[in-house]
């Protein structure tokens, strides 16, 4: 009796799959959820896909064939009259191409400084030279400066010359 006091007239129990039913209740209103844009993501991803082809491929495939083809290199015996150049040394392809073309020799660095060391010391004696000149003409002051510009006399001849004919015509 119980029971049947608590339940209201007229109900009739549903299975719980009847009510997990989705409906659509009216057909008019359509929704466009705001979200943030995903331009950045999208372009970051077909930026990282365009350069993995362009880069990352290729260079898996060069490397991937001179380590099946070419292979690493052997030593072998040199002949007395042929120097050996320096990327020969090297013993992958990779590493004696980049050897050859991108990277400096190591002698030809060492004797470019070498030079500019020299070139300095040049520079700093001829300094001091300079300044031991300008100091003995500082004390003998009997010295015409390596700076000074000897006038030609030919053309002060030639000015007095002229002055002095003005002045003659003149009469004073």
């Amino acid at each position: 009796m119980i029971l049947s006091t608590l339940r209201k007239i007229g109900f009739i129990p549903k299975k719980i799959t009847q009510h997990a039913i989705i409906q659509r209740n009216m057909s008019e209103h359509r929704m466009f959820p705001i979200s943030p844009s995903r331009f950045s993501w999208n372009k970051f991803k077909d930026l990282v896909h365009f350069y993995i082809l362009v880069g990352i491929i290729p260079c898996a495939v060069v490397i991937t064939y001179c380590n099946v083809f070419i292979g690493p290199a052997t030593l072998s015996e040199i002949p007395p009259d042929y120097t050996p150049k320096h990327w020969e040394y090297e013993r992958h392809p990779i590493t004696r191409f980049l050897a050859k073309y991108v990277t400096a020799n190591l002698q030809q660095e060492y004797e470019k400084y070498l030079a500019h060391i020299f070139m300095e010391d040049e520079k700093r004696r001829l300094k001091e030279l300079e300044k031991q000149i300008k100091e003995k003409m500082k004390q003998r002051d009997d010295y015409q400066a390596y700076y000074y510009r000897p006038i030609l006399a030919k053309y002060h001849r030639q000015t007095k010359e002229n002055a002095d004919y003005v002045d003659s015509i003149r009469g004073d």
